[in-house]
């Protein structure tokens, strides 16, 4: 996949996984009387997906590889949140679904915070050319 159609995907795949995430975090909370802790949770929620948007939007200046792995980043945790968070939101009412809402948005800036600067410090390191004798 050219590197302008995964960005193009990323884009896509985190409006999907913003969107998603916040409805069914509010859905997984419909049953509960606390509107604030409602509104906290749906921040939570969608403030790795900002993240990604603020990262993406500086990552013009980066290595094209560096591009690529927060693009792959931001499907990975779209998908994952979207599986994940209606996993939680659709078991039994009985059931303890709230680690779930914590645990994802930790995982994805972890992602983030970890695969790409690691990335980022690869391909520094890597010459732009292989000369051959």
């Amino acid at each position: 996949m050219k590197i302008v159609g995964l960005h193009r995907t990323a884009e896509i795949a985190a409006a999907v996984g913003a969107v998603g995430s916040v409805a069914l975090t509010l859905y997984a909370g419909r049953n509960n009387n606390l509107p604030l802790l409602m509104i906290l949770m749906s921040g939570w929620v969608l403030a790795p997906f900002l993240g990604f948007a603020l990262a993406s939007r500086y990552a013009g200046r980066w290595a094209a590889s560096t591009r690529a792995v927060l693009d792959g980043v931001i499907v990975l945790v779209a998908v994952a949140s979207l599986v994940l968070f209606a996993r939680g939101a659709l078991r039994p009412p009985a059931s303890k679904p709230a680690a779930v809402f914590v645990a994802v948005p930790i995982a994805a800036w972890l992602l983030m915070l970890i695969g790409v600067p690691l990335t980022a410090l690869v391909s520094r390191r890597r010459p732009d050319s292989v000369q051959t004798p």
